[in-house]
């Protein structure tokens, strides 16, 4: 079917925390939001219509979770990522932010050291101080307008106390999908420094034109039994609000011990609904998936052209995966608060700060551009008038 994503859907006084949360919490009204990291758009027609048939049984029970469910994960992987996984590996996490948590409280003990590539999406912060752990943060470097590894700081970096390092990939906020050059360097120093690693994949499916996504655990053996992966379908396919991800590692120990950890949480159950939305969208998705990824890639061009052509102070850091991007406001002269403030307050657009994300990105803001069109113009305009007053 042809999916029609110029589509509004108003999503306003719908428990939304997206949309609703500037108006209910903030006190900002006729605010366009694009911060939070979900889509404006439905999801998939048979992720619809499979949730629908569920809802219809009428009794939302425990949920046993299906060989099909598997499957579905397994298929998924070899048909858009050339992986073959195998069932053994696989488990479940209401969602990788959990599992993210669950990781950091198997694989290591309070006080050891975790690396974390920042600026990056602020949970990996939380994951590692609410486990008491400490964090090392192997800074990105901006190049050319583009963020890069720092392998020479990593490696300096590393002792004997370093136990994870946390991989974004495609990372989020910066939108690169890292090359196989890059991921292969990553890993080596791993493998050197003995550390495990934690691969947030969320954003794997999520690639524009020119770039690929790897999986880290493909690239060897000796990489991929110290690899866990954490995935989901819903950066994917918009169902972030069903609570359900995957965990993947070749590594028995490493699977056993998260296992014990989610069981010890009480989270290994899984949610009725988000079982049957993962194996529909796993399932039936593509043929959406492979419509959205060049809108998406047009909303990029629009953005790009409408910043040059009439708002040159704001620079757009190009991504090349995931629905999410960085603006360059350090042309605008604004301290971190107060860039926030003239986004939310003087322009109506709720955008994230920067320096959530990391003191890197002062002066920069995060952009979450899967909008209809037209919605993510009137932003811009919005963000035009505003930038002209500012300049009177």
């Amino acid at each position: 079917m042809k999916y029609d994503f110029d589509q509004i859907l108003d999503r306003r006084n719908t428990g939304s925390l997206k949309w609703d949360y500037a108006e209910r919490v903030l006190g900002v009204k006729d605010v366009i939001p694009m911060w939070v990291a979900d889509m404006d758009f439905p999801a998939p027609q048979p992720v619809i219509d499979a949730i629908k048939a569920r809802a219809e049984h009428g009794a939302y029970g425990y949920p046993l979770t299906p060989p099909s469910y598997w499957a579905a994960i397994q298929s998924w992987m070899k048909t858009r990522h050339n992986w073959d996984v195998k069932k053994e590996w696989l488990s479940k996490s209401p969602g990788v932010v959990p599992a993210l948590s669950l990781c950091v409280a198997a694989f290591s003990h309070p006080g050891d050291k975790i690396v974390v590539q920042s600026p990056v999406y602020y949970p990996f912060y939380s994951a590692i101080n609410h486990n008491g752990r400490r964090i090392v943060r192997n800074a990105l470097k901006l190049e050319n307008g583009r963020f890069v590894m720092d392998f020479e700081d990593l490696e300096r970096k590393i002792d004997p106390r370093t136990r994870l390092l946390i991989l974004c990939s495609s990372h989020n906020p910066v939108g690169r999908v890292w090359r196989i050059e890059e991921l292969s360097r990553l890993a080596e120093i791993c493998v050197q420094k003995d550390l495990l690693i934690i691969s947030d994949e969320i954003h794997a499916d999520l690639v524009l034109s020119g770039a690929k996504h790897i999986p880290l655990a493909t690239l060897a053996e000796e990489v991929a039994k110290r690899t866990v992966t954490l995935t989901a379908p819903s950066k994917t396919f918009n169902t972030a609000g069903l609570a359900t991800a995957v965990v993947i590692a070749s590594n028995p120990r490493l699977l056993n011990l998260f296992n014990i950890e989610a069981s010890n949480a009480g989270l290994s159950l899984g949610n009725v609904f988000g079982i049957i939305a993962l194996e529909a969208a796993y399932t039936h998705g593509a043929e959406w998936l492979d419509q959205l990824l060049p809108y998406l890639e047009g909303n990029v061009a629009a953005v790009q052209s409408f910043l040059e052509e009439r708002v040159p102070r704001i620079k757009l850091i190009r991504p090349e995966g995931t629905f999410l991007s960085l603006l360059d406001c350090r042309g605008l002269s604004l301290e971190a608060k107060a860039l926030n403030d003239f986004f939310l307050r003087k322009a109506g657009v709720y955008l994230d700060e920067g320096t959530l994300f990391g003191d890197e990105l002062a002066g920069f803001v995060r952009m979450n551009f899967a909008a209809p069109r037209s919605v993510l113009i009137q932003a811009l305009e919005r963000i035009e008038a505003a930038v002209a007053g500012l300049s009177l």
